[in-house]
């Protein structure tokens, strides 16, 4: 099968690549371009585990095929933090404990980053709505909870920071 190029910005940067017209977005970051944080649980949409965005939204990477993203913003787990700097998302992750075997995390933070992006005070309902496509064996979930509510504090806290006083 003739491979297809595929441009696109990935994590901020521009990004042209060749794949089979058939390989899905999970397998293009994973396999052509190295970035092996998005992982495959399932292959069907089901666990979460490939989430990234795209465009700004929230979508399983194995759902999606290559070619799907050309001409598409993509974010993956790599991109999150900025300048050397973990995301305070992820920083509130590691702070409660909000992950074990750290297999589904990537998925979870990606899905939890969309969430804070567009509701900077979800209440618990909220972020459990959030992260239902999301499978987890290990948590529990409620470190989850815990560290979407401590991020979003921090994020609250930052952007008020930033406005000038009077």
């Amino acid at each position: 099968m003739a491979e297809v190029r595929i441009e696109f910005n990935l994590n901020g940067r521009s990004e042209q690549v060749s794949a089979e017209p058939n390989m899905t977005l999970l397998y293009l970051l994973r396999d052509k371009l190295g970035l092996t944080g998005t992982k495959d649980g399932c292959s069907s949409g089901d666990c979460g585990a490939c989430v990234v965005m795209i465009d700004g939204r929230p979508v399983n990477a194995c759902m999606v095929l290559a070619p799907q993203a050309a001409g598409s913003s993509v974010m993956t787990i790599e991109g999150l933090a900025k300048d050397g700097q973990l995301h305070p998302l992820q920083r509130a992750f590691s702070e409660t404990w909000a992950f074990q075997c750290g297999f589904c995390t990537p998925g979870m933070l990606i899905s939890c980053y969309a969430l804070l992006e567009s509701n900077d005070t979800p209440a618990r309902e909220e972020i459990l709505a959030a992260i239902a496509g999301n499978f987890c064996r290990c948590t529990g979930y409620q470190g989850v909870v815990t560290a979407v509510e401590q991020a979003a504090a921090e994020l609250r806290a930052a952007d008020n920071s930033k406005v000038a006083p009077g």
